[in-house]
């Protein structure tokens, strides 16, 4: 179907391009009765192009490709981009932008790999801000090779801290086995909630009581990364009274304190006091890490584990033609037997 006049075109350039399509609209015409075009970016594939071209039209970008600003940027990117993200991301990405404070006014295309390094090896921080930093720059070049505010990403070039290896440790057998022994001791059961579950603190304190379905035997939630965000997890046949009795109270929340949502700073005091009495020195990620340890030790299948883990799988067969029904979810669950 052809686009209404004045809406723009969708081309496809000739030669070898990673980004083929030009998505362009014509503002006037020269001496010579020929098109002058403006050009809004490029894409990958035709349909990325239309629904560039749609997205102008309902909000045009008027940017002025030269002087275009960092801070002009980054602040059109919150505006079109930044959106479509992630909570969590976006924030690590708005809070990544302060480091490159002494670059807001700079024209964007004339910034150049070693003061984006620079940005990132000047933060005074670790290698967790480093990566959101160095992530931010490269949303950002994208974004401007999109506008044609730039013809490569600098981006590309930029290196930060590793990340070191993980100091987390799994909570041992006869660990679980004194949890078990302390169950009806305060909020311990939510100790054992997410041992045997793998939600990180956040989405367990997160869960709805309409997030609970005991006929399906699942719980539905979880945040942080797509393959994370409403995953379905089985429910273990040990922490169903768990689930039950919380339940029960009526809160607005699975895990509620005193009839209200319980925040994260809370529970962290309950959790202190816990470790405290048992004689334990974990962290609560490391009872998702003790989950999935469980799940490997007990040869669960690796597909099964990242979905209920809320990993993305690492190679393509598990990732785009592995399909795990939600029995072999709750039979995965049941492998964990201390």
């Amino acid at each position: 179907m052809r686009n209404p006049n004045g809406y723009g075109t969708v081309a496809k350039l000739s030669g070898k391009r990673r980004r083929p399509y030009i998505v362009k609209k014509t503002v006037g015409w020269n001496e010579k009765r020929q098109p002058i075009y403006d050009i809004i970016g490029y894409a990958e594939t035709r349909e990325a192009g239309n629904i560039m071209l749609a997205e102008y039209n309902r909000d045009p970008w008027d940017v002025d490709r030269a002087k275009i600003t960092l801070q002009q940027l980054f602040n059109l990117w919150k505006e079109k981009k930044a959106p479509k993200l992630g909570e969590s991301n976006r924030s690590s990405l708005c809070s990544a932008f302060n480091h490159c404070s002494k670059l807001v006014n700079k024209p964007y295309k004339q910034i150049r790999s070693y003061q984006m390094q620079e940005t990132i090896d000047n933060c005074g921080k670790g290698y967790s801000t480093q990566a959101a930093i160095k992530n931010l720059w490269g949303h950002l070049d994208r974004f401007a090779l999109e506008l044609d505010i730039i013809t490569r990403c600098y981006s590309d070039l930029l290196t930060s801290d590793p990340i070191p290896p993980t100091s987390r440790l799994p909570f041992s057998t006869d660990e679980i086995k004194r949890l078990w022994e302390h169950q009806s001791d305060p909020w311990v059961d939510t100790v054992l909630i997410l041992i045997y579950s793998g939600w990180r603190i956040s989405e367990l304190l997160n869960l709805k009581p309409e997030d609970v379905d005991l006929q399906a035997g699942t719980m539905k939630g979880g945040t942080k990364t797509k393959a994370g965000k409403d995953r379905v997890v089985p429910i273990h046949s040990k922490i169903r009274p768990f689930i039950e009795a919380r339940l029960a109270e009526g809160g607005p929340r699975l895990i509620c304190y005193n009839g209200r949502p319980c925040n994260q700073t809370q529970y962290r005091i309950f959790w202190a006091d816990i470790m405290k009495a048992l004689e334990m020195n974990h962290t609560p990620h490391e009872c998702r890490h003790t989950f999935e340890t469980q799940l490997d030790s007990a040869g669960a299948n690796r597909k099964c584990i990242d979905l209920l883990m809320g990993h993305v799988s690492k190679d393509t067969g598990n990732r785009v033609y592995n399909h795990k029904t939600l029995d072999e979810l709750k039979a995965t669950v049941a492998l964990i037997q201390c």
